[in-house]
């Protein structure tokens, strides 16, 4: 039996590149509990109940099929990440944004 990788492709979009950039210098402890995110979506996949206000996003303008999103830090201001699922079969989900409740795009 051929070994099968379960793992998920996790990109970022450039928008999202450039927050994470920003967590980093600005927020560290924020970036760590995101990069703990992304690495348990490339790892175990892109339904995290696991974390905090973890939920599917409604179909709205400017918000992709298959879309989630969950806290990464909670208190004021609140941080949150959200993701899509590009494509099932071949596991691959794009996370794009990182930020603020605030100025979160749902």
């Amino acid at each position: 039996m051929p070994y099968e990788d379960h793992t998920w492709i996790v990109d970022l979009s450039t928008r999202a590149k450039k927050q994470v950039k920003a967590l980093l210098k600005e927020h560290p402890a924020v970036y760590a509990q995101f990069a703990t995110l992304a690495k348990e979506i490339e790892i175990l996949g892109p339904y995290r109940q696991n974390w905090s206000h973890f939920s599917a996003l409604s179909k709205k303008k400017g918000i992709p099929n298959d879309s989630y999103h969950c806290h990464i830090k909670g208190g004021k201001p609140t941080y949150v990440a959200c993701w899509y699922i590009e494509d099932k079969k071949v596991k691959i989900t794009e996370i794009y944004y990182v930020g603020t409740h605030e100025k979160a795009p749902y």
